[in-house]
């Protein structure tokens, strides 16, 4: 068991894990604090790159006398942990187990991690077992916990202003500490810190000005931090060509700068494509409130391993099309919990197809809706990672 003394457990983020970005992080952040929070233990939220070399996270460790820890994603956020002399978890993003695990060095890396760490969490079984057949010294250590779900619409979020508007005001993070009192019936208390990302957000001068009325408009939301391995241009082209056809059809890429060199590609893109819009971060409670008001949710990402942004959707009765790869068809079912498309033409194909059918788009949204209920609970979460994080004390053979 922990000494009687303030223990801790840290919890690292990485700047290119889930998405859209600052917006996505603080999403499975908040996710995991509150879990922490419930069982009693401290959290603190810390910007990862405040670190520039191990021995800064040494001297943290020592200074807020951080007793052990969780870290979000193998690579990015474990290798972090490694070699400090504290317990830790860690938890798989989808990039490590997507791209990272095909680069040597770094697979390597991810091995060490989890050679250090007392277990480790995969979304999915078809996570796990890519895991464990890369890693087969891990077998015994990782376990299966789907995201759970929770959203929150900013109940006075106004849609009609938000489409007009032709500027865009910067939304910042700023850290968090919160302090809890110990653990009910023990003298035990955990200070979580988590260190989450401070991203860019888009410049100023982003537009909307959507001038029509919202009831005739169908926006189809893309939700991701720009980067390349999300695809926000995936769709572009196609989409533009299907707007100057039918003018009520908007494309709305939402997510923060994350490359900023790709980011200027995209902005330039989006520019020159009538029908497509950019807007930089939001606040998670206006975000919501984008989507619920939102004719669907998108997704084109080259990778993924479970998108919060698709399940979110979901869990808010909005109908999603999905791009057709592995980590998406594990949520969405063709046809049944949303749509699956396999290039640009598929997608304005099923699109066309789901604003002219009323009654797909309401199949679909309510056995999205029950999926999420079912098999994305906020509780069951709650409940696996308060176990685990017992794992963390005392020693590995306690």
């Amino acid at each position: 068991m922990f000494q009687d003394e303030e223990q801790a457990v840290i919890c690292t983020e990485p700047a290119t894990s889930h998405v859209p970005y600052r917006v996505r992080l603080c999403t499975r952040q908040r996710s995991h604090r509150d879990h922490l929070e419930a069982a009693g233990h401290e959290c603190i939220l810390k910007d990862a790159f405040d670190f520039e070399s191990p021995s800064e996270i040494a001297n943290f460790i020592k200074a807020e006398s951080l007793e052990a820890a969780l870290a979000l994603h193998l690579y990015r956020g474990g290798r972090l942990l490694r070699g400090h002399g504290i317990p830790f978890g860690v938890i798989f993003g989808g990039t490590d187990l997507n791209e990272d695990v095909n680069q040597g060095e770094k697979n390597k890396v991810m091995g060490k991690v989890l050679e250090e760490a007392r277990f480790a969490v995969a979304f999915t079984e078809s996570m796990k077992e890519t895991a464990q057949t890369q890693w087969p010294h891990a077998r015994g250590k990782i376990f299966v916990q789907s995201q759970g779900i929770s959203t929150a619409p900013n109940a006075a979020f106004n849609w009609n202003s938000f489409l007009q508007r032709s500027d865009m005001k910067k939304h910042r993070g700023n850290e968090i500490a919160l302090r809890m009192g110990p653990v009910e019936g023990t003298s035990e208390n955990l200070l979580l810190a988590c260190f989450y990302v401070q991203l860019h957000t888009l410049g100023n001068d982003e537009v909307l000005e959507i001038n029509q009325s919202a009831d005739h408009l169908h926006v189809f939301l893309l939700i991701c931090g720009l980067r390349r391995v999300k695809d926000p241009l995936y769709l572009v082209d196609a989409f533009s060509e299907w707007h100057q056809e039918e003018p009520n059809v908007y494309m709305v890429i939402v997510g923060p700068e994350v490359d900023p060199v790709f980011t200027r590609e995209v902005e330039a893109k989006v520019k020159r494509s009538p029908g497509v819009r950019l807007v930089g971060e939001m606040a998670q409670e206006d975000l919501h409130a984008v989507v619920k008001n939102s004719f669907a949710v998108v997704n084109s990402s080259v990778s993924e391993g479970m998108s919060a942004a698709i399940l979110e959707a979901m869990d808010l009765e909005v109908p999603v099309l999905a791009r057709n790869i592995p980590g998406n068809a594990a949520v969405v079912t063709h046809e049944v919990t949303g749509l699956l498309f396999s290039d640009p033409q598929e997608f304005v194909q099923l699109a066309k197809r789901l604003v002219s059918d009323p009654a797909l788009e309401k199949e679909v949204v309510a056995n999205g809706r029950d999926y999420v209920r079912m098999y994305h609970s906020w509780q069951a979460e709650r409940d696996t990672y308060g176990h685990l994080v017992r794992m963390l004390e005392g020693s590995p053979e306690d």
